[in-house]
């Protein structure tokens, strides 16, 4: 792999960022104040002068164009602004406390559905068109076709209620409450990824070079890990990209069945209340996060993959 090829792959990139992240901005921007309803509206109607001099403190007294320029300002300076609804809150202390939380589930719920959904794709591969294989893809279809919002209750009811074996809600960065919250992320992903794996599996395990391999009298274990696994997980690899930030960035609905204080959850109340700067410092901070881990898999799958040569893509 070349490095200047690389380095200059990664520096081109990075400026694709930018104008990609202006439209992210602007189409938000725009479409959220055309939205009805405003951040001081409410069922008590203010007094006129006090709407006026809140109004003149947030600047939304301003053309709107103006607001706009104003606030790319401190998009630049890395400021999102103060909460319109989180009294003595910015954006950014929310998005401090907000995204640990929706980052840690979706983080451990991936990690939980690479090795899971590896593991079983690689078995149904190795077992193909055998009880094993039917089963482990029966469940997978299975794991695509409920939602979570159905899973999560039913895990509530099970585990935490009937059960009484883990706690049904709440967040203390415990363990305990972490397992079925994560539990419910995963399971579509680890279907999605068993499926990828195993086909994938299927296909390079009838390539030459791996009758070659066996031919030589290399044994099974080593045949796999050593030369099909890493062609066969290069699917499994372009998928994680996005399946990562969905499931950091979506799991809004996890986290209000769970009771969880993550970021989806500022995020759902800040549109409710047309909080502008909260919405839109959410939408930018994960656009930024959603680009970022691309990028990465993007490296990961040239690594993989010694066909990949930056240097031929530019």
């Amino acid at each position: 792999m070349n490095q200047e090829g690389i380095l200059r792959h990664a520096a081109t990139r990075f400026l694709g960022l930018i104008p990609t992240l202006l439209v992210l901005i602007t189409i938000a921007f725009f479409l959220i104040r055309v939205a009805p309803g405003g951040p001081f509206d409410s069922e008590k109607v203010l007094p006129p002068e006090i709407r006026t001099n809140l109004d003149a403190k947030y600047h939304l007294d301003e053309p709107l164009l103006m607001q706009y320029f104003r606030y790319l300002g401190q998009i630049v300076s890395g400021d999102f602004g103060p909460s319109f609804q989180y009294k003595d809150w910015s954006v950014n202390e929310l998005i401090r406390r907000g995204f640990p939380v929706s980052g840690t589930i979706g983080g451990l719920a991936m990690l939980l559905a690479f090795v899971i959904g590896t593991l079983t794709g690689i078995a149904a591969a190795l077992r193909q068109n055998t009880m094993l294989d039917y089963g482990v893809m029966g469940v997978a279809m299975l794991g695509i076709s409920i939602p979570t919002f159905v899973v999560a209750p039913l895990l509530i009811l099970g585990v935490g209620v009937y059960a009484g074996w883990l706690p049904a809600g709440g967040w203390d960065w415990s363990w305990q409450r972490m397992v079925l919250p994560v539990v419910t992320l995963a399971l579509p992903v680890i279907a999605y990824i068993a499926r990828l794996t195993r086909g994938s599996m299927i296909e390079v395990l009838h390539s030459n070079y791996i009758r070659t391999a066996r031919a030589k009298g290399l044994p099974e274990y080593l045949v796999i890990w050593r030369h099909a696994f890493k062609p066969a997980i290069l699917p499994v690899i372009s998928y994680m990209g996005p399946a990562t930030a969905a499931l950091i960035t979506g799991s809004v609905v996890i986290e209000r069945i769970y009771s969880i204080p993550g970021l989806g959850s500022y995020f759902v109340q800040g549109a409710l209340n047309r909080d502008y700067t909260l919405v839109m410092g959410v939408v930018v901070f994960y656009g930024v996060v959603i680009t970022v881990l691309n990028f990465i898999v993007d490296l990961l799958y040239a690594w993989l993959n010694p066909r990949i040569r930056y240097d031929e893509l530019q």
